[in-house]
């Protein structure tokens, strides 16, 4: 079953010797449920996020979330709590390996939308590179059903 619904995300990205980064998104996008518990929710980048031209994906399922982005940025990123994951990360000069190291994650996806929350450190040749905590509320929106 797929929905339409509203996505509101924020970011906070915190980067030693530097002041912290805040983003924030609405969007409209999709809820699909794939019948066995698990759930993706897509929308499409825009010029504010500098990612315009590319599809995000997140694919949620139990502990473990999946982001994948295809387009002008291609990349695919795990996250599950306690756990450290590498992903490779597209820029405009090149690919990067980069360590996914998830310090909490929480997840009230339902049917009718919810709350998901992902509290991460991002890491480049083993050394901590960042500090990032990421929020999306995900709502349906019957006024956007076809």
């Amino acid at each position: 079953m797929t929905d339409n619904v509203i996505i509101s995300i924020k970011g906070k990205q915190l980067y030693a010797e530097s002041s912290p980064e805040e983003m924030e998104l609405v969007t409209a996008g999709t809820l699909k449920w794939d019948g066995r518990g698990g759930c993706t929710v897509s929308y499409q980048e825009t010029e504010l996020t500098g990612l315009e031209g590319t599809t995000t994906k997140l694919h949620i399922d139990g502990g473990r979330v999946t982001l994948l982005r295809e387009g002008s940025i291609n990349s695919q990123m795990v996250f599950e709590e306690g756990r450290r994951h590498l992903s490779m990360y597209e820029t405009p000069y090149g690919a990067l390996s980069i360590g996914i190291n998830t310090k909490r994650m929480r997840s009230t996806l339902g049917e009718t939308g919810g709350d998901l929350e992902i509290d991460y450190a991002i890491e480049i040749d083993n050394l901590i590179a960042g500090h990032n905590l990421f929020r999306m509320n995900v709502k349906k929106h019957p006024g956007l059903d076809q």
